[in-house]
């Protein structure tokens, strides 16, 4: 029972960690009086959830995060689509990591499953979303995410095979060994 509390301290810690990041530590880009483009390291907590504890955890993290983070800090009107996305930034990365690359975590391939979920939330999913709901057009939106998807995916990479690396999640027994 120890490890199941702590791992939920753990996801409660990060849905927590990204709302700090994401609603009041980040810059926000307006476009056509919507947010368009967000900078900060918001995505950072929820990556890092479905990297170390699974798909699955992870994006439920994220759902949760965006859930409470639009009660605390709204930005607009909730619109279970950002939820949809949010889910989709942390599963798809832990997805890749853990079913493709069975569990393994070097570098390369921590960029390429974090870029790969950046690049079909972010860039896609999000203006999109955007378009669908507010009207805003997605050619505008799509360099300044390009570019900010091929900046923080290996920022993100590198801050999470940092945390993993020196087990600051305290995955891992004394020994090494995985946590059952």
């Amino acid at each position: 029972m120890y490890k199941h509390t702590r791992m939920l301290v753990y996801l409660a810690v990060l849905v927590a960690l990204n709302i700090v990041l994401s609603r009041f530590l980040s810059a926000r880009i307006n476009i056509a009086g919507v947010e368009g483009i967000r900078i900060g390291l918001g995505g950072l907590p929820i990556i890092l959830a479905g990297i170390a504890f699974g798909p699955w955890h992870g994006g439920v993290v994220g759902a949760i995060a965006d859930i409470v983070g639009c009660i605390v800090s709204p930005m607009g009107g909730y619109a279970p689509h950002f939820t949809l996305s949010a889910y989709l930034t942390a599963f798809i990365p832990g997805a890749i990591t853990w079913y493709v690359f069975k569990g393994q975590k070097r570098n390369w391939q921590l960029i390429l499953a974090i870029f790969l979920g950046e690049l079909v939330t972010n860039v896609g999913l999000v203006p999109y979303f955007l378009y669908i709901l507010y009207g805003v057009k997605i050619q505008p939106l799509f360099i300044p995410r390009l570019c900010s998807v091929l900046i923080q995916a290996p920022f993100y990479a590198y801050c999470t095979k940092v945390i993993l690396d020196f087990n600051l999640l305290r995955l891992t027994n004394v020994s090494g060994q995985p946590k059952r």
